[in-house]
């Protein structure tokens, strides 16, 4: 079998085998095929597509060219989420104690920010003495004692894809719906869930812009995830303006604690509530929706799930002190007023522009390399279809640096869209795609 062959045979909208795919990946991973073509393979494939039996294998190929987390000694039916990113995306530290306060086991591996912001464990490294360094075993007794613990995603999982997205990253080839949906399913079926939950974000925020790619994503995910035997269901929602009012990584678990307290945002908590009904369904801890609605609401109402937080975070070396306490939570030295240049109604908010103001205050890192500081961020005071009046105050920034301030300010004054009348607002969530197909909601 050759490369060159491979190559020819997708640039001219050729099928490629189980067979193919598996040469290139394993031998792409050894490093006996090159860069140069790799990134032509790619490139076909970006023109040229992949069925979905070729996605599923491509997946699977992934999948095999590491180590694989055996999960099979944690009791129930473990369940994941995973989300395609977004601003202000605190869901994991609200939704895992809710599910585990629910009785399902959640089993989630999870990575640093590359970005606006932090990744959930830099967000959660935000409470003193907070580790992910846990062995298998000790990961595996966490969630039969607790129902929850949250790892960093090991240095042999899914090499292929580390590499594969390394190539895309410069070749021009990350935005494909094949490549990105096997890049993710990848890596959540190497680390041994039994079912996932799928956050696809549409939106300005979101990395599929249009709410048609959104569907196509995730109807692509959740195929591949049913048919190599893992029960997958997605959920499309809205990244058009940020979620929730935090961003930035000692802001956001401060949001998340008052969340589950039963005091956070609105759209965070309805999100929460929706995908938890969702991983509650497939791990067999409610018939429907609405059994595992009310099972999460009365979590929240009783205090199980901000209990079942703490225990997650003593239980991983946190200081628990900081959740009873938020002041005690990492705190920037400058905190500015961001105010409304015009009166009006809020139409907008560019989600990622206000990514971009957090990222220039040191809350998220531009290269793997880079340290964050976890006490920076923005938290918004106005959000869609919110009135406001010239001076008002729209958004405080939270920073260490005056001039990276300015930098932040000016970032939210183009974020914020002010006009005469109101517009209409987006709804949080556009549909759910499961293994029966598409429902759309609006």
């Amino acid at each position: 079998m050759r490369m060159y062959d491979i190559i020819l045979k997708k640039r001219n909208g050729g099928e490629l085998s189980k067979e193919e795919i598996d040469f290139f990946i394993e031998g792409y991973t050894k490093g006996s095929i090159p860069d140069y073509q790799v990134s032509a393979l790619l490139m076909a494939i970006y023109f040229k597509g992949m069925n979905k039996r070729e996605t599923a294998d491509l997946t699977m190929a992934m999948v095999n060219s590491g180590d694989k987390i055996d999960l099979s000694a944690i009791e129930g039916i473990k369940v994941d989420k995973h989300s395609t990113g977004g601003v202000g995306d605190t869901t994991t530290l609200v939704l895992g104690p809710m599910v585990a306060a629910a009785g399902a086991p959640v089993a989630k591996l999870s990575g640093r920010g590359l970005g606006h912001t932090g990744g959930t464990i830099d967000k959660l490294e935000s409470i003193k003495g907070f580790s992910v360094e846990m062995t298998q075993d000790e990961f595996i007794e966490n969630v039969n004692r607790i129902k929850l613990a949250v790892g960093a995603q090991t240095g042999n999982l899914t090499p292929a894809d580390k590499k594969l997205y390394a190539l895309r990253d410069v070749t021009a080839t990350v935005d494909n719906i094949s490549l990105i949906a096997s890049s993710i399913m990848s890596k959540k079926i190497a680390a041994g869930a039994d079912a996932i939950v799928l956050d696809v974000k549409t939106g300005s925020g979101a990395f599929m812009k249009t709410i048609e790619d959104s569907f196509a994503l995730a109807k692509e995910m959740v195929d591949i995830g049913n048919n190599v035997g893992r029960s997958t269901v997605a959920i499309i929602s809205d990244m058009d303006q940020p979620l929730g009012y935090a961003v930035g990584n000692a802001l956001e678990v401060k949001e998340a604690i008052d969340t589950l307290k039963g005091c956070g945002p609105s759209d965070l908590y309805e999100l929460c509530l929706i995908l938890g009904s969702q991983m509650l369904i497939l791990s067999k801890k409610a018939k429907d929706e609405k059994e595992a609605r009310e099972k999460l609401e009365e979590v929240i109402k009783n205090g199980e799930a901000l209990n079942k937080f703490k225990e997650f975070v003593k239980a991983q070396g946190g200081d628990i002190s900081m959740i009873d306490n938020i002041d005690l939570l990492p705190r920037s030295e400058l905190e500015i007023d961001v105010k409304a240049e015009r009166e009006g109604y809020v139409s907008k908010i560019t989600a990622d522009e206000i990514g971009l103001a957090a990222l220039l205050l040191g809350a998220g890192r531009e290269t793997k390399e880079e340290s964050i500081d976890l006490s920076v961020g923005i938290v918004l005071s106005k959000k869609v279809g919110d009135y406001v009046k010239e001076g008002d105050v729209i958004a405080k920034l939270h920073a260490k640096d005056i001039e990276k301030a300015k930098a932040a300010e000016k970032k939210i004054h183009e974020a914020y869209h002010i006009v005469k009348e109101k517009a209409k607002e987006r709804p949080l969530i556009y549909g759910i795609v499961t293994k029966d197909g598409i429902k759309r909601f609006y």
